[in-house]
């Protein structure tokens, strides 16, 4: 089952992470003598704001694909077990291009959080779990948050995607109200107090700025701009090849621009920006004639032990 509204989410998600992705990689100082608009962009806009979506949608697609080979085997576990296993390998070997991915850190949390929460019946103790787990991290902040937005997104699938896509726009708009409110707050107290990014208020303006991005995108999915953020559906369901190659992509775009060397946000977010139109013009083309992307074709052909069709035709 594909949702629209997932695989935009997930193709915005990967925007944003290829942008701060463009900074990481490079080694780019993130700070100089005098941090402008480009350093407090990067900060409250973009780091720490898009791998809570990546991350949620990560624990929701779980339950998504667990609930859809539930008619497909008699060990739908086992096949998650399987499928997270094999994308510890992956991320090992990316992790030797790019030392801050986070695929390694999904595989080997989802082995020790979701597949056990997976025996819990039902979504309320799950969702539960989900959001006191965040709560609690949000002390800590980076990948500490991930078991609980794992939780959190894996909860919203045994609630029902399709119920919480139905919400009414009302609601969905009173969501936004809130979180975005809390992030223009939070976001001008760390500008205001040169608040540390890895502090709790940092953490927790990350977290609702990412919530009310995601309130946002569902909303102007009901509007006429439909069709234009539609367009980022592809690249939402190639998001692993996608995510593995915007890092190619950008070590060889810095041997030419030299990006680290200096904090020039205008030139990184330009590459990046770059590298993300290449990763979505591949995700059209590709999936013009292919159901799967390359790298998500691989892992669902490993995932099942098998060749996995993967024509159009």
């Amino acid at each position: 089952m594909r949702l629209t509204e997932v695989d935009v989410l997930r193709g915005f998600a990967l925007f944003g992470i290829t942008l701060v992705n463009t900074v990481g990689i490079t080694g780019m100082p993130t700070s100089g003598p005098d941090d402008g608009l480009g350093h407090w962009a990067y900060e409250t806009l973009l780091h720490q704001r898009f791998f809570p979506i990546f991350s949620f949608l990560f624990g929701l697609s779980f339950g998504l694909f667990l609930d859809g080979v539930q008619s497909q085997t008699h060990s739908p576990r086992l096949v998650m077990l399987a499928r997270l296993g094999f994308l510890i390998p992956l991320g090992a070997l990316h992790r030797l291009f790019q030392p801050r991915e986070v695929l390694l850190t999904y595989a080997v949390v989802g082995l020790v959080v979701l597949l056990p929460a997976s025996l819990i019946p039902g979504w309320r103790l799950i969702l539960t779990l989900g959001g006191v787990a965040t709560a609690v991290a949000a002390a800590v902040g980076g990948i500490t948050l991930i078991p609980g937005l794992f939780l959190v997104g894996f909860g919203a699938a045994r609630y029902g995607v399709e119920k919480l896509l139905g919400l009414s726009t009302g609601r969905i708009r009173n969501v936004l109200g809130v979180t975005g409110v809390l992030a223009v707050a939070l976001n001008s107290l760390q500008i205001g107090k040169g608040v540390d990014s890895g502090s709790v208020p940092a953490t927790v303006a990350g977290l609702a700025t990412a919530a009310a991005y995601v309130a946002a995108v569902v909303l102007l999915m009901r509007t006429r701009i439909r069709r234009a953020l539609g367009a980022l559906a592809p690249l939402g369901r190639t998001a692993l090849t996608g995510y593995l190659a915007a890092t190619l992509l950008i070590l060889a775009a810095d041997r030419l621009l030299r990006i680290g060397d200096e904090p020039d946000y205008g030139m990184a977010f330009s590459t990046g920006a770059g590298v993300f139109l290449v990763e979505l013009a591949f995700s059209w083309l590709w999936l013009r004639r292919a159901r799967y992307g390359p790298f998500e074709w691989a892992w669902r052909c490993l995932t099942w032990w098998r060749i996995v069709p993967n024509g159009r035709g």
